[in-house]
C-alpha cells in the first residue's frame, strides 16, 4: 500500500485521500468483536461519514447511528438501512420524517419522551424506543466533553427514573466515553449495572454507546470481549 508521501502530486489538495485496505481491515477487527461478544457494533457518523464507502461498512456493520434528520436519511439513502437515532433536541416539524428514517430512536429526558409519545407510537412503521441514562461516572478528562459531568443535562441519573420502564420503552442509552478504551468501559459499566441493573432486566436492548479507540496500537481487544 502506498502512504501519503508516495501519493502526494498524484492527487488534487486539498481533496480526502482513504485507503480502503486500511479502512476494511478495521471493519473486520469490529466483526470479529461482534461475533466473538455477540454484540451489534454500528458506525457514528459524527466519526465516520465518508458515505461513498457506506456500502463496505454495511458489509460488516449493523447499521449506523444519526444525531439530526439529515444524517438519518443519509444513512437511509447511502447505507440501505433505518438508523439507531439519538438527540438531545428533536424539532416538532422535524420528529415524523426521523421516525420514517429510524429503526431505533432514543430519547434525552423522560419529559421529552412524554412530549412526543403519543406522535411516536402513533407511527405507521415499528420503531424501538429508548432512554438515555446517566451512569454518573466516566473517566473522560476533559469537563467540556464529559457527558457524565455534575449538572450535564445529556441523560437521565438513577434518581430521576422509576422502577419500572415507562410504557412503550424497550431500550436503554448510555454515552460516557471518548477516545477510552475497554479498561474505561469495565469502569463505567459498573456504574451502569449498579444504577439501572433493575430497569436493564426489563430491555429489549442496551445501547453502551461509542467513544472507543478499538483500531489503536495496543487496545486489548480480548478484554473487551470478555467485558462485552
Amino acid at each position: 500500500m502506498k502512504t501519503i508521501d508516495e501519493l502526494y502530486g498524484k492527487y488534487p489538495s486539498p481533496c480526502y485521500i482513504l485507503f480502503e485496505e486500511s479502512l476494511e481491515a478495521n471493519l473486520q477487527l469490529l466483526d470479529l468483536v461482534q461475533q466473538s461478544a455477540g454484540v451489534s457494533i454500528i458506525c457514528a457518523l459524527k466519526g465516520f461519514a465518508f458515505w461513498r464507502m457506506f456500502p463496505l461498512v454495511k458489509q460488516y456493520l449493523h447499521g449506523a447511528t444519526a444525531s439530526s434528520l439529515n444524517e438519518a436519511r443519509l444513512i437511509s439513502e447511502e447505507m440501505g438501512c433505518e438508523a439507531h437515532t439519538y438527540a438531545p433536541v428533536y424539532l416538532p416539524d422535524e420528529f415524523e420524517h426521523l421516525l420514517i428514517y429510524s429503526s431505533h430512536l432514543t430519547f434525552n429526558s423522560l419529559s421529552q419522551w412524554y412530549r412526543f409519545k403519543e406522535q411516536a407510537q402513533k407511527s405507521p412503521k415499528r420503531v424501538s424506543f429508548g432512554l438515555r441514562v446517566n451512569p454518573e461516572y466516566s473517566e473522560i478528562e476533559t469537563d467540556l466533553y464529559n457527558p457524565a459531568a455534575p449538572g450535564c443535562r445529556l441523560g437521565i441519573t438513577a434518581e430521576q427514573m422509576p422502577e419500572q420502564l415507562p410504557e412503550g420503552i424497550e431500550g436503554l442509552h448510555m454515552h460516557a466515553l471518548c477516545e477510552n478504551d475497554s479498561y474505561a468501559l469495565e469502569h463505567c459499566l459498573e456504574s451502569f449495572e449498579a444504577k439501572f441493573g433493575h430497569l436493564i432486566k426489563q430491555c429489549k436492548w442496551v445501547n453502551l454507546g461509542g467513544g472507543h479507540l478499538i483500531t489503536r496500537e495496543g487496545y486489548d481487544i480480548p478484554h473487551l470481549i470478555e467485558v462485552c
